[in-house]
């Protein structure tokens, strides 16, 4: 295994490989597993993606608290905005279909956790649809972005319990934004600017889950990750450079998490969560659920 990505991006230009493909080596030699079968992985995790995307826009799901449902449906068939119409309203339509999946208990993949699942499908699958291109492009996008994932993984961590939102949410854009980069074509070296720039915009980013619930903010993260994600792989494609090397923002984001007050690293005690609003929903919630146990015991009674 690479001590770093930009190791493994000296080995892969010296071998005139894609990023896909040096994912799919590494992969298969670290778990010792043959390439078909890790394609055959990939194409299951594809499949259930896209299943979460359908299953979202039908504007039929509801979460348990009845905080989050139905708005990827309303981005897609309500009032004109001024995205309708255009792919990029596509990319927001499709984070928030598989989010609200991930919040009514449905089947996601955790890419790279359940509640920043979002982001990475969504840019994929999107940018895939608009351009016509097949599962097996898609696929490829998706080791381009799992190979970034592995040394977000390695150099730090996507718990957010550790890192605040931008171990989540910034992983997932950065991850996006390979995924994107690969899909239309893009180097190796583009590939690598565009989850640079991804993740550094997301430097900071807290976690602060209404009610103790992985629904709100997080949609709205799971939308500002794929947004981010977009725009960041359009901008390395033009050529844009990223200044900071890939591992240098890593090892960044992890001195931020260090010294982010725990309040605002996924324990519900600070930001969003401590509004008035958000106590009260606290309250409601839990007696809601008392309400649904007495009656169950009742019934059993």
């Amino acid at each position: 295994m690479y001590r770093s990505l930009a190791e493994a991006v000296r080995d892969a230009t010296a071998r005139g490989i894609t990023l896909s493909r040096l994912a799919l080596e590494t992969e298969s030699a670290d778990q010792g597993r043959p390439v078909g079968e890790i394609r055959d992985v990939l194409r299951r995790a594809l499949t259930v993606m896209q299943g979460a995307v359908e299953q979202g826009l039908t504007g039929n799901l509801k979460s348990a608290s009845g905080l989050v449902g139905g708005d990827a449906a309303k981005l897609v068939h309500g009032p004109a905005g001024p995205l309708s119409g255009t792919p990029f309203r596509d990319v927001l339509a499709r984070a928030l279909a598989v989010q609200e999946v991930n919040a009514a208990m449905g089947v996601i993949v955790a890419a790279p956790t359940a509640g920043a699942c979002a982001a990475l499908p969504a840019a994929c699958i999107a940018v895939a649809e608009e351009h016509g291109l097949a599962e097996e492009e898609m696929a490829r996008a998706m080791l381009a972005a799992g190979i970034i994932g592995v040394f977000i993984a390695n150099r730090w961590t996507f718990a957010a319990e550790v890192g605040g939102c931008q171990a989540e949410g910034g992983s997932a854009a950065a991850m996006g934004a390979a995924a994107v980069v690969a899909l239309r074509g893009g180097s190796l070296s583009q590939a690598v600017a565009a989850a640079s720039m991804a993740l550094q915009s997301m430097l900071g980013l807290i976690c602060d889950p209404v009610a103790a619930r992985v629904e709100v903010p997080c949609l709205g993260k799971n939308v500002l990750a794929a947004s981010n994600a977009i725009a960041s792989a359009n901008m390395a494609l033009a050529g844009f450079d990223p200044v900071i090397p890939f591992d240098e923002v890593v090892d960044a984001a992890r001195r931020v998490g260090e010294q982010m007050p725990r309040e605002l690293r996924c324990t519900a005690l600070g930001g969003l969560a401590t509004t008035p609003t958000s106590l009260r929903l606290v309250g409601e919630l839990a007696r809601r659920a008392a309400a649904r146990r007495s009656s169950t015991g009742a019934s059993e009674r």
